[in-house]
């Protein structure tokens, strides 16, 4: 096993992967850049080290400075986290040439998955399904209309070298084609630098379905089991749970075994993401994620296993310590993504300082974050807080406990998603478990979404007057506290006075 680890990323993922290297008695290198330099993470590893300035690309990016902090530390290997230099083939060639290893799969199956269209002609030659389109890149609008003819209208344009949903278009009609391909090309090219583009089927009710693979170094490949992913703004994940609603043992046999047939495929280690669009009965390959995903804490909740320490171990050339048969969910979990972003604004970023922040805490719950009171949520970054995991014996008892966990919050100074999150958990198709990737849509979720903003003001309101405070403090209070505070049960009396 590893002695030392440099962590080259930040916030949330930085801790959550210090705490499984301090599990294994490791230690752990932090590089931070100056909007980090107060950070929580840093002050958390064993050893910090200041890598650039704020923008990520002259810090989190610079693969120069983090290798020559690797080499100053002794630092024996590197995790990634997710984002930034995780699924670069360039970096993780390049630390493999200096000596240095990489806490993932190597160079080549990133890049095997890094293109959509190339991805997608792999999985189809390893008997996957896949979603019927284009099996290249489109340029030519007449070669486009009739690809989508022979598929059936509606169709979606996206770009082969991104992700996040970035440039996607729908196309219903042959009218739209064009301008749709001449888009998403624009967006493509500025976004990765790559404007190659391709047209799929679209898939009128989705769901987004994903299942967690570990594979080591001598042969050994399993699943995970899955989560669910669906709930979606802009194609970017908000709430997952694990089992998925739809999920039944036949099914969970037959995905999972495709995800082992994709991972052997491209001689996949360490921890990957094979995920899936299910469709009325039907599932499709969408997509592999050659790292460890922002939601992994539901599949560590109710499986018990943890993936970070797996990856340690797989990486430093141990074998696996589970086999399939060993792998079962017990309960449910269902993670939320707490945000400072305004839903009512077309979730559009909040960056600011924590005046009071204050998690959630109880039986069943867990936080995954690195913020404070005091710190700043900065633009150069995601807009992450946290990430709230709950576990419940069965799905009621799981979103029940999220409705409390949310209710606990305190988060002043920034505007966040949370009441996303409540109008979700009261939402009676959620409830029911009746998914799609259209779900806020479908539903009018950010109707709900004021109607709690409302009745929480309304809360905040009473509150302040309970505590006998005079008219310009009630006001103060209710601004401050009023979206987040369900009432005085959920704090002590003394924190709204504060």
């Amino acid at each position: 096993m590893f002695k030392k680890v440099l962590i080259a990323n930040r916030g949330e993922i930085a801790i959550r992967i210090m705490r499984a290297c301090r599990e294994l008695d490791i230690n752990t290198v932090a590089v931070y850049s100056e909007a980090d330099k107060n950070a929580l993470f840093a002050k958390y590893a064993d050893e910090a080290y200041y890598i650039g300035p704020s923008p990520a690309s002259e810090s989190y990016l610079n693969m120069d400075r983090i290798l020559e902090v690797a080499h100053e530390t002794g630092s024996e290997a590197i995790h990634p986290g997710y984002g930034f230099l995780a699924e670069n083939p360039v970096f993780a060639r390049r630390c493999t040439k200096e000596g240095v290893t990489f806490i993932g799969p190597d160079a080549s199956a990133i890049e095997s998955m890094g293109s959509k269209i190339a991805s997608k002609e792999t999985m189809r030659a390893a008997g996957l399904p896949v979603v019927p389109g284009s099996n290249e890149s489109i340029s030519d609008v007449g070669k486009a209309a009739d690809i989508a003819q022979s598929i059936g209208y509606p169709v979606i344009v996206k770009s082969s070298a991104g992700g996040g949903g970035i440039g996607m278009k729908v196309v219903r009609k042959k009218e739209e084609l064009e301008h749709a391909i001449e888009s998403t090309r624009r967006v493509a090219k500025s976004a990765f630098g790559d404007s190659t583009v391709f047209i799929e089927k679209y898939l009128e009710e989705p769901r987004h379905i994903e299942f967690q693979i570990l594979a080591d170094t001598i042969g050994n490949t399993i699943h995970v089991c899955e989560r669910e992913c669906s709930i979606q703004r802009r194609h970017q994940k908000l709430i997952e749970e694990s089992p998925s609603p739809v999920m039944t043992p036949e099914l969970r046999e037959r995905m999972g075994n495709d995800a082992i047939k994709a991972a052997k495929a491209i001689n996949y280690t360490n921890a990957g993401t094979v995920e899936f669009l299910y469709s009325k009965g039907d599932y499709y390959f969408l997509e592999m994620n050659t790292r460890l995903q922002v939601e992994h804490p539901i599949t560590e909740v109710v499986t018990g296993i943890s993936l970070v320490k797996e990856q340690l171990r797989i990486a430093s050339g141990e074998g696996l310590n589970h086999k399939q048969e060993d792998i079962q969910q017990r309960g449910w979990a269902i993670e939320c993504r707490i945000n400072a972003e305004d839903p009512l604004n077309n979730f559009t970023p909040s960056p600011g300082k924590l005046r009071r922040y204050r998690s959630p805490g109880g039986p069943g719950v867990r936080v995954d974050s690195g913020v404070h009171t005091g710190y700043t949520i900065t633009p150069f970054y995601d807009s992450l807080i946290s990430k709230l995991t709950v576990w419940g014996e069965n799905r009621d008892e799981a979103i029940n406990r999220m409705k409390r966990a949310l209710y606990e919050y305190i988060i002043v100074g920034v505007t966040t998603n949370i009441p996303f999150h409540k109008a979700v958990m009261n939402n009676e198709y959620f409830r029911r478990g009746e998914l799609t990737t259209h779900f806020i849509d479908d539903h009018n979720i950010i109707a709900d979404v004021a109607k709690v903003v409302e009745a929480d003001k309304e809360k905040g309101a009473t509150l302040a007057s309970a505590i006998g405070a005079d008219d310009k403090k009630v006001a103060a209070i209710t601004a401050a506290v009023g979206a987040y505070m369900q009432g005085a049960k959920a704090v002590g009396k003394d924190d709204h006075k504060r």
